[in-house]
């Protein structure tokens, strides 16, 4: 039967909150609690077993809260917990992962040159490392860790374009961008950055994200189990962080907002 029970989004810190403008543009009826947690940020330079901690507690106070379904924002937490997660809780449990397998699919058939854009810990997991040998014996990827990118946001200085194009310039230097094929942004983070990488890259450059796929993989758990809300009233976003400060709420409902 139809559940108004809220749906449980987190991440390390701000980036997740471009999945819940994904999420609420597709489920926009759906009541959604947000958890960032930019005190502990970044995610992707800690050890596993801290991220996984730190993950378990607020995966836990959503459940307490009565959440139908949890969406781990974060491609590093998901490498490193949404299995610990999945086998503690009944409820659907979506992670993310960087978008390569629509990078490789764009090529219809034909090799693919892609960059992806993540943390150093995304990078390093094995979740990652079965992900690309899906891949790599036909395309060429290179993996790309983009630290500097996460700060900028947590920070708040998204809008400093001459610090973002610079930071993603120098990540960018070493490769051919005439002959890249995509950018997979494999951080939730740099889907803020998406025209900044737009505006960098030559047109034939694909920029993507693994945002859509998400939100439409939750639909589709939560229409199978007869889960939907079926109020016809918008839901309502609660964001909750574990830096309190109404300076740092405010960043955030900024960054929902933002175009």
């Amino acid at each position: 039967m139809a559940s108004s029970a809220p749906i449980g989004i987190f991440d390390s810190g701000l980036g997740g909150l471009s999945v819940v403008r994904s999420v609420h543009a597709l489920l926009p009826h759906e009541d959604i609690l947000y958890f960032g947690d930019s005190a502990h940020a970044p995610y992707g330079t800690k050890a596993p077993e801290e991220v996984r901690e730190l993950s378990l507690d607020i995966a836990r106070n959503f459940v307490d809260r009565g959440a139908k379904a949890i969406v781990i924002a974060c491609n590093t937490a998901t490498s490193v917990c949404v299995n610990d997660l999945r086998r503690r809780y009944p409820i659907p449990v979506i992670g993310m992962e960087p978008a390569l397998k629509l990078a490789c699919d764009r090529g219809q058939g034909r090799p693919q040159r892609i960059i992806v854009a993540a943390t150093e810990l995304t990078l390093k997991e094995q979740k990652f490392a079965r992900l690309m040998d899906r891949f790599k014996s036909t395309h060429t990827i290179w993996p790309q860790p983009c630290p500097d990118l996460v700060e900028i946001v947590e920070s708040g200085r998204l809008d400093e374009g001459d610090l973002v194009r610079s930071t993603i310039s120098r990540y960018l230097s070493p490769y051919n961008l005439d002959q890249v094929d995509s950018i997979v942004l494999g951080c939730t983070h740099f889907v803020f950055f998406r025209d900044y990488f737009r505006s960098i890259c030559p047109g034939n450059v694909a920029i993507l994200d693994g945002n859509g796929g998400t939100a439409r993989h939750l639909a589709d758990r939560l229409t199978d189990s007869d889960q939907l809300n079926g109020s016809q009233e918008e839901g309502v976003i609660e964001i909750g962080n574990s830096d309190p400060s109404p300076a740092m709420i405010a960043y955030s409902k900024r960054l929902l907002d933002r175009p």
